[in-house]
């Protein structure tokens, strides 16, 4: 009866009133608002037509509708396409090496046998905290590496995350048990065969919330551009919209179909292809995360509740 008694206690502090579920839901929909209105209102903006932006400014419902940013990205798309695909590349190999080399470190650090352990731990830590500036990553990189020019300076800096790596450990040190790794090397496994065949089948949700940590990471990055990039061939599409950003003639330098310089511009949507071009880059990522959710939830609130 005891028990029993403890067990209704403990449902009535874990219900939740109509009062405060209903506040809970407005909130929720207040916040879910806050995040869509923006881009609901880029979206209207793209679609209104220069004339109508230049009188009446941005409007949620323009004065006048008009695609012709989007047929003037499609008049550019080999340069928009070249961007997308800098972008595609690097954020499915940078997603790949990056989920490689995090969780095969969380594992190591989460092994309590590891004599090396505290002093790595530290090391990992230690950047989360302070690190060494953009200035010396930047003559690393170009230097040292030999990274300017190249795809990889896109890359490699981004690879590993000192967060992920301490998701990755604490995931892989409450939930993988200790008897299952010891059962393994009793008949004969070595550690990467563990890792490979046992760790990571039962491992999903923390390798899919690291996996959209970076590719939302890699996906939306343009410093690295700024920094390493001169090569126009290697420009990922969101360093191309924050070249635009600051200077709409960007896709200008160019003109094509025979027009002059000057023609070419006063053609362009100067701010409709703004809008335009991150509308572009905010659907694809868009698209991908309900694929992830299921696995990204269960992946942040693994260990927060035990039973």
């Amino acid at each position: 009866m005891k028990k029993i008694k403890e067990a209704e206690d403990n449902n009535k502090l874990n219900r939740i009133g109509k009062t405060s579920n209903t506040i809970f839901n407005v909130i929720f929909i207040v916040l879910a608002l806050v995040c869509i209105i923006p881009v609901i209102f880029v979206f209207m903006i793209s679609i209104s037509s220069e004339a109508s932006l230049t009188k009446f400014g941005y409007q949620m419902i323009p004065k006048e509708f008009s695609m012709e940013s989007y047929l003037f990205l499609w008049r550019e798309k080999e340069t928009i396409l070249k961007a997308l695909l800098v972008s595609v590349g690097v954020t499915g190999g940078g997603t790949l090496l990056g989920v490689a080399l995090t969780t095969t470190m969380g594992y190591v650090l989460s092994r309590p046998g590891y004599k090396l352990n505290g002093f790595l731990t530290w090391i990992v830590f230690i950047p989360m905290i302070f690190n060494g500036g953009m200035i010396a990553s930047y003559v690393v990189n170009t230097n040292l590496l030999g990274l300017k020019n190249s795809v990889w300076a896109l890359i490699l800096p981004l690879a590993v995350s000192s967060f992920n790596v301490i998701i990755c450990k604490t995931f892989f040190r409450t939930t993988i048990p200790d008897s299952i790794v010891e059962s393994a090397k009793i008949d004969g496994a070595a550690q990467l065969s563990i890792f490979a065949r046992i760790v990571l089948p039962i491992s999903k949700p923390v390798i899919a919330t690291i996996s959209l940590f970076l590719c939302f990471s890699y996906w939306n990055d343009w410093f690295q551009s700024s920094l390493y990039i001169n090569n126009a061939n290697l420009i990922s599409l969101q360093a191309l919209l924050n070249n635009i950003q600051k200077n709409i003639q960007y896709l200008a330098s160019n003109p094509t179909a025979g027009l002059s310089l000057q023609q070419y511009k006063n053609l362009m949507p100067q701010e409709g292809a703004r809008m335009a071009i991150a509308i572009v880059i905010v659907l694809p990522i868009a698209c991908a995360y309900p694929f992830f959710q299921k696995y990204f939830i269960s992946g942040l609130t693994i260990g927060a509740i035990k039973g």
